[in-house]
């Protein structure tokens, strides 16, 4: 990626950090004069609703990322760098990065590859209004290690299953693919915003009041570059151990990464290399931990060759099936949604994602299963409601998911096996822990009571503080041996290939 330019505009997106940032090197290193801008896109934010945790965490990120484009600039002895850093914008980016382009008279716009359907839309778009104006876009790989056609089969197709993909994955991966982009070297190139472009005496980044959004009560989780920085130096100390504490909901196991990975507050690069680093010196935390990085990347790719599963089974076949509608599976998903399905830890860990933001893993395949399992409702509306909550939302790890415990994506679970929601309970939360925290109406209920209360003998709901079901928390709303069998039925319509 060369050009002979003399000055060009890196738009961040999913990259919010001036570390190890592939677009933002290659435009210092090959332009003289730099500007940075990100885009508030009105195409998206004017869908969401006022308070949203994940606006709320790009522009505290936002914040972190102008103030450190600043540092690096006087770092490098850059002219003026008091008055550089991140110009940010707030309207359309189909719109907003032509504009600013051709404000600063740039002949080049640097940007990180984004995957999803209408980030390739709006790319396409915003390059040929480049183009009408002599200035051109160039995008390079930052959000995976391996994208697109770098890991393909033998045949030069795409993986659909997991495991070859992760062998290859392997086998392919090298020093080269996890090395730092050194920004620092060439941060002396950013240039002094001109006069005019930020109005005077303004932030460079707009508060959440200016663009029309009200604050978040807790966010939980810390945002920017030091925010990834602080969640990683502790997972360190925990990795050895992921293997072994992963699953557990009230057990600190996760590296609660994934909302940086998601707005590239953090390096993939970092991440994978010190993965792979640790699992080659044989820490089994640190390899379960990398198959999950790899994971992600897979998903990426199957979104990138596969865009037909925004809205689509991977598996064609399984858009034959047939999902419940109509007033009664409404209000099945408004009880799953809300929390009071009946069964503990699929209400405990509905209520953590309404709450927080945040849903274990474990449990997204949990909730997962049990809405199109044992309430027949189709993956699709699941997919979106956590596209609507989730703080790490990301399209394809979300739909990746969703599909999984549908049965109809890659490497997808077999249909037939459907998780029971008492057995994943006493399982992977025996002692009712994380039940408790977030379904506390039934918190005085023995650990054995507490994972299907509505089996529990009347003197032990008696004993806990006169605990009614169907009065203090509701009876479920559907039986799991009985929904069991709907699902088997539902789903032979793929075993029969109709």
């Amino acid at each position: 990626m060369v050009t002979s330019h003399e000055s060009a505009l890196v738009w961040f997106r999913r990259d919010l950090r001036c570390t190890d940032n592939a677009a933002l090197f290659h435009a210092l290193k090959n332009t003289p004069k730099v500007w940075c801008v990100f885009v508030l896109d009105t195409d998206i934010l004017d869908a969401l609703p006022r308070q949203d945790r994940r606006v709320e965490f790009i522009v505290r990120s936002l914040v972190e990322l102008d103030e450190g484009l600043r540092a690096l600039a006087s770092q490098a002895g850059a002219p003026s760098p008091a008055l550089g850093g991140l110009i940010v914008r707030h309207g359309s980016a189909q719109v907003e990065i032509a504009k600013l382009t051709a404000q600063l008279g740039v002949q080049s716009v640097y940007a990180n590859h984004d995957d999803e359907p209408h980030a390739l839309a709006r790319d396409a778009h915003v390059r040929g209004q480049l183009s009408d104006i002599g200035a051109a876009l160039y995008t390079t790989k930052d959000h995976v290690i391996f994208e697109r056609n770098e890991v393909l089969t033998g045949n030069d197709t795409p993986y659909g299953v997991f495991t070859p993909y992760k062998n290859a994955w392997l086998k392919k991966i090298d020093p080269f693919y996890v090395k730092p982009y050194p920004v620092a070297a060439y941060a002396k190139h950013l240039a002094p915003i001109p006069e005019g472009v930020h109005p005077v005496g303004k932030a460079h980044v707009p508060t959440l009041p200016e663009i029309g959004f009200e604050p978040v009560d807790d966010l939980k989780v810390p945002a920017g570059m030091s925010g990834a920085q602080t969640l990683l130096d502790d997972f360190l100390h925990r990795i050895d151990r992921y293997d072994e504490t992963r699953n557990f909901p009230s057990v600190k196991g996760p590296s609660y990464l994934s909302v940086h990975l998601r707005f590239g507050t953090v390096s993939i690069r970092e991440l994978a290399g010190l993965a792979w680093d640790r699992a080659k010196a044989g820490s089994a935390g640190a390899q379960t931990w990398l198959s999950e990085l790899i994971w992600r990347d897979f998903y990426h790719q199957v979104l990138f060759h596969h865009p037909h599963v925004v809205g689509h089974a991977y598996k064609r076949e399984y858009d034959h099936i047939k999902w419940a509608k109509g007033k009664q599976a409404d209000a099945h998903f408004a009880a799953w949604c809300e929390g009071r399905t009946g069964y503990p830890l699929v209400d405990a860990a509905m209520r953590q994602l309404n709450q927080t933001g945040y849903m274990h893993n474990r449990l997204r395949m949990v909730v997962a299963s049990f809405l199109m399992k044992d309430l027949g409702i189709d993956w699709r509306r699941g997919e979106a409601y956590f596209a609507e909550k989730l703080l790490d939302f990301d399209l394809a790890a979300n739909n990746g998911g969703w599909q999984w415990a549908a049965s109809s994506g890659c490497d997808a679970q077999p249909y037939f096996r459907i998780f029971n929601p008492i057995n994943q309970s006493e399982k992977f939360d025996a002692s009712a822990k994380f039940i408790r925290r977030y379904v506390p109406e039934i918190a005085a209920l023995g650990d054995k009571a507490i994972h299907a209360p509505w089996l529990a003998r009347p003197a032990d709901l008696a004993a806990a503080t006169d605990v009614v079901i169907g009065r203090d928390y509701p009876a479920p709303i559907v039986q799991h041996d009985v929904a069991r069998a709907e699902t088997l039925a539902r789903y032979a319509v793929v075993k029969e290939g109709k």
